[in-house]
């Protein structure tokens, strides 16, 4: 196999990375638009039947960032490998090292900084959980976590003391208890009691255990995560890899472009060019011809010099 400086230099590889930048970001720039379709689609539909007034972050606003984002990216990554151009190729490569680095740096801040982290998220989903009837994306996102989790609240189960259907203090039936899938399954595919949770905020969580889930659902989540490490690895790769790779092929074809532009081949056709150029309407100046409309250069091949047949207008100096 031959080294990588002497392959770097043959058409084959020059194409080669060229199709496969090309077919990568096509890739992610078809993604990043179903994202932000779907996104879009699920802002509207939330419209709708939304009362809450934009205190908490909807998840559709999230995909509609993250679909710009991808989408826009990928586009300037795909025109620049198509029309070689360095510029929008450094864009994108910018950019792709950039959101590398701002993830690395937020999972490093949250791993350093984890109860900070923690008690962030529990405000967030504590605020979530005050207009948890009101806003439908964050009540079927909880509702999954804490079934798929078998979680309660953010902390703990008595998060859910802060909901005004469920305030200690209330007359409804949902008062001083939790929703429904908070409370443990004994067998599965069995009828909910939707009423399962009754009556249980105001009580200990040493005779809740076969009632509901009293552990909250940031603990739960980090204990998943600790108990399947190969999992949560396998799913932080499948994020940073595929833009890891997209750096590498950028770079490559980004230095490519460079080299091709200052290589020895390219510099000398350029001047030979430019001089020819030059020369010519040089020489032609001085023979006194001039390019006027309506006026055609004949150039015989026994003569060296062009004989000038004015056709309809006299050309002057």
């Amino acid at each position: 196999m031959p080294p990588y400086s002497e392959m770097r230099k043959s058409n084959r590889f020059y194409y080669f990375i060229k199709f496969t930048l090309n077919v990568y970001s096509m890739l992610f720039s078809l993604v990043g638009l179903c994202v932000l379709c779907v996104g879009v689609y699920a802002e509207v539909e939330r419209q709708k039947n939304r009362t809450l007034e934009g205190l908490f972050l909807a998840p559709a606003v999230v995909l509609i960032l993250l679909g710009l984002v991808m989408f826009t990216v990928s586009v300037v990554g795909m025109v620049g490998s198509l029309r070689d151009n360095k510029t929008l190729l450094h864009m994108f490569l910018c950019v792709l090292c950039v959101l590398l680095l701002l993830q690395a740096v937020a999972v490093t801040t949250a791993l350093i900084f984890e109860k900070k982290t923690s008690a962030l998220f529990q405000s967030s989903i504590r605020e979530g959980i005050k207009h948890y009837y009101d806003d439908l994306d964050f009540k079927n996102i909880l509702d999954y976590v804490q079934q798929k989790f078998s979680c309660c609240g953010g902390d703990e189960y008595k998060d859910w003391g802060v909901n005004q259907y469920h305030f200690c203090n209330g007359t409804g039936p949902l008062a001083c208890g939790v929703p429904y899938t908070c409370c443990v399954r004994e067998k599965v595919g069995e009828v909910i009691n939707t009423l399962c949770g009754y009556r249980t905020l105001d009580q200990q969580r040493e005779t809740l255990h076969e009632v509901i889930h009293v552990r909250g659902c940031i603990h739960a989540v980090n204990l998943w995560m600790s108990d399947n490490i190969g999992l949560t690895t396998a799913m932080c790769c499948a994020i940073g890899l595929p833009q890891l790779l997209g750096i590498i092929l950028s770079c490559i074809f980004w230095n490519l472009l460079v080299d091709m532009s200052q290589s020895a081949d390219m510099v000398d056709f350029k001047k030979k060019k430019s001089e020819f150029n030059t020369a010519s309407w040089t020489w032609l100046a001085r023979a006194g011809a001039c390019a006027c409309p309506g006026t055609r250069a004949t150039f015989p091949s026994p003569s060296p010099s062009p004989t000038w047949t004015p056709s309809t207008s006299t050309c002057r100096n």
